[in-house]
């Protein structure tokens, strides 16, 4: 009766084990959810949306320049000479203006937007990164909690076995070696499951510094995304798509323009200055015979105005060299952009790879696990008969479990290959994603600052923008 019912409690043991249905947490956070939090809580986003906001004020910077320039100055000169002192004091209003210059203010101002353009294309990148690590620390959690829970099943069915070695081995049914090896294998099934315990406290440590917080219970994945029908037209979507390749185009038209400009370096500019200045210092007066009886203040205004054209001759070389540096800079930019175009085909690809990959190995560790899990049965039932040792049986337990760790794994790396090629497309952003949630608007502090603003209306405009994104202008 005791063996009898040993037995069936190994049964159930082993039905939990082994039937693919474990015991799982129960569900509350989804991939959606966890991609939402990382997007909010992201200090890398937050630094690159900075740095894209320095970028729009360079647009601002360029735009100023085809502004006049006013400037005051205020001075005061005393002086004593033989005795007699004299001051004077001097206020001046003075205005400069750019007033044509052949370009090269308005290449400065294309440069400078499409550097903007580029810049915003980073943020996107930052922001596939982003997703992307909240999506393997999801799948990672998730992955070493069934883990653990493998390995703590195996525990307790090894644990079973060893009671039940022990029983037979009182009995006279086997030796005392059998019973040595249940109790070796059951040492390093819980040394193993102390390394899965261990692994999924390092995964858990990795989502809370992507996500921003600790993990709780995490839904099943979602249904894998769809991929392209072939592996070239999803190339064809990451050429057109993939921020990496956007930005290195619009760095290109950067360069190309820079070229401009250098060229531009050797043409005159014509500008215009206005001002008026008032002067307030003491006067000697005279009688009429012209002696001097004294001093009076006076005060005298000037108001002058005129134009300049001027224009480099020489330079000792330098707008030359200038000249060249910016197209060697310009096929920098031409050689990165093909490099660029390269790299994304290369990450689609193994993307895609992984993918088929992941596939097949499911399909195999599928077989494995039902071929083992009969040889398993059988090889437990023949031990029962004598006909097998519990080495046997230990050993066929063990190339069970194996097979459904590597399953784990290998459903794991299927999803996450999935949202990999999301990423290697250019496809992994909260809009493609459709994640529901308000996002950065990269064009909001662009639009406020383009223009240089200094009126009250634009400064309004831009305090709004600034509060938006939670930050107050000084």
């Amino acid at each position: 009766m005791i063996g009898a019912a040993r037995r069936l409690i190994r049964g159930m043991v082993l039905s939990a084990a082994l039937s693919g249905t474990l015991a799982l947490p129960a569900t509350a956070e989804s991939l959606a959810d966890t991609m939402v939090a990382a997007y909010r809580h992201s200090a890398l986003l937050e630094q690159n949306r900075a740095l894209l906001r320095a970028a729009d004020e360079d647009v601002a910077t360029a735009m100023s320049a085809l502004r006049p320039v006013v400037q005051w100055a205020a001075s005061h000169n005393f002086q004593q000479v033989e005795g007699v002192e004299a001051a004077a004091t001097t206020l001046q209003l003075v205005a400069q203006m750019t007033l044509f210059d052949w370009g090269r203010s308005q290449l400065a101002i294309d440069i400078a937007k499409e550097n903007v353009l580029a810049t915003r294309q980073s943020l996107v990148a930052i922001e596939q990164d982003v997703l992307l690590q909240a999506t393997q620390a999801f799948l990672a959690v998730r992955s070493a909690e069934q883990q653990v829970a493998l390995q703590e099943n195996s525990v307790n069915l090894l644990s079973q076995e060893l009671q039940a070695a022990r029983d037979r081995f009182e009995v006279g049914e086997i030796t005392t070696t059998d019973v040595s090896l249940a109790e070796a294998q059951l040492a390093a099934t819980r040394a193993a499951l102390a390394s899965a315990q261990g692994n999924l406290e390092i995964a858990r440590e990795d989502y809370r510094a992507a996500v921003g917080r600790v993990p709780g219970d995490l839904d099943p994945p979602p249904p894998r995304p769809d991929r392209p029908a072939t592996l070239a037209s999803a190339q064809a979507v990451a050429r057109t798509t993939h921020p990496a390749i956007l930005q290195a185009q619009r760095a290109t038209a950067a360069s190309e323009l820079q070229v401009a400009a250098a060229a531009a370096e050797r043409r005159p500019m014509l500008t215009g200055q206005a001002g008026v200045s008032g002067t307030r210092q003491p006067e000697a007066s005279r009688n009429a015979l012209g002696l001097p009886t004294g001093t009076q203040t006076g005060t005298s205004g000037t108001l002058s105005a005129g134009i300049e054209l001027n224009q480099t001759l020489y330079a000792g070389g330098r707008l030359s060299s200038q000249h060249r540096r910016a197209m060697a800079s310009r096929d920098a930019a031409r050689s990165a952009l093909l490099n660029t175009a390269r790299q994304v085909d290369q990450a689609v690809g193994v993307a895609w790879a992984n993918i088929d990959i992941a596939q097949a190995q499911i399909v195999a560790i599928n077989e494995q696990i039902s071929a083992a899990r009969q040889a398993y049965e059988g090889v437990r039932e023949e031990a029962l008969l004598g006909a097998r040792t519990t080495l046997d049986v230990l050993d066929a337990e063990q190339d069970l479990l194996e097979a459904r760790a590597d399953l784990i794994s290998a459903e794991a790396n299927l999803q996450l290959a999935h949202y990999q090629l999301l990423a290697a497309m250019g496809l992994l952003t909260v809009e493609d994603l459709k994640l529901g949630i308000p996002t950065y608007d990269p064009s909001a502090y662009y639009n406020a600052v383009r223009d240089a603003p200094y009126t009250s209306e634009q400064g309004d405009n831009l305090d709004r923008v600034l509060r938006a994104i939670g930050r107050d202008r000084n």
